[in-house]
């Protein structure tokens, strides 16, 4: 079984995901921040493939990525460092990117090199849901990958009943139509918007994604999906750890009970 879905069937409520850019701050922390993760609790992890015009992202998360080019990290580079991830590593793997990068690598091959060093699944903001029913679906089933789709707030309802009919592993409910970036709490219209989905009953389960940096932003979320993803603020406390994970995920752990 995936191993996205085995967690959903284990742990169903509470989970706690963490994003960070493959290469940044330092080129070569990726595995070494995989591990410590998981030895701290983390549900899951969203590992970033930078990409020069991060269109969905905001001045964190831009930065993250600017340095990991500058260090050197490519996609190639990046599985090259997974290769033994699943030695010592249980929790699922996602990779998130944009589809320039993937496209030029080839899909079929981003697929096998995906299913060789052990990652479970991907999220391509830009990719078009035709687009992904079309070509990518076919040969992502093939190789058991899972492509995690986007909801917003603007979403229609039929949009959402759609992506859950036709994708795999999860919903990742974007709390906000803006950019990325930690928020102090949800506003009533957030609040709406979760329960709307809520209310939907949808097959697949859910995670909140976008402004959880804090105790009431990560409660709320947890409180109306399966749990929350966490991105800008542990990226940001990475960056100012000079890549040291144990010293960002304690004080993102802080920041959390605060």
């Amino acid at each position: 079984m995936n191993r996205i879905n085995q967690l959903f069937q284990q742990n169903p409520q509470g989970l706690l995901s963490l994003y960070f850019c493959a290469g940044a701050p330092t080129l070569e922390g990726t595995a070494d921040v995989i591990r410590t993760l998981e030895k701290n609790g983390i549900s899951m992890i969203e590992i970033g493939v930078p990409f020069s015009d991060p269109m969905a992202d905001g001045p964190v998360i831009q930065d993250a990525a600017t340095k990991a080019l500058r260090n050197g990290m490519t996609l190639r580079k990046l599985f090259e460092q997974l290769k033994d991830i699943r030695k010592d590593v249980q929790i699922p793997l996602i990779l998130m990117g944009y589809l320039n990068p993937v496209i030029q690598f080839g899909f079929e091959n981003f697929c096998q090199k995906c299913v060789e060093v052990g990652i479970d699944g991907m999220i391509l903001p830009d990719l078009p849901f035709q687009d992904y029913m079309d070509d990518f679906k076919p040969i992502a089933d093939k190789y058991d990958l899972r492509i995690i789709m986007l909801i917003t707030p603007e979403t229609s309802e039929e949009r959402i009943r759609f992506i859950d009919e036709n994708t795999d592993g999860f919903i990742y409910m974007v709390s906000s139509a803006a950019i990325t970036g930690a928020q102090k709490e949800f506003n009533e219209a957030k609040q709406a918007y979760f329960n709307k989905v809520h209310d939907m009953h949808l097959k697949h389960p859910t995670m909140i994604g976008f402004g959880i940096s804090n105790k009431q932003t990560l409660s709320s979320a947890q409180a109306n999906a399966n749990g929350a993803i966490i991105g800008s603020k542990f990226v940001q406390l990475l960056d100012g750890a000079k890549g040291n994970a144990q010293v960002a995920i304690d004080q993102l752990f802080a920041a959390l009970n605060e």
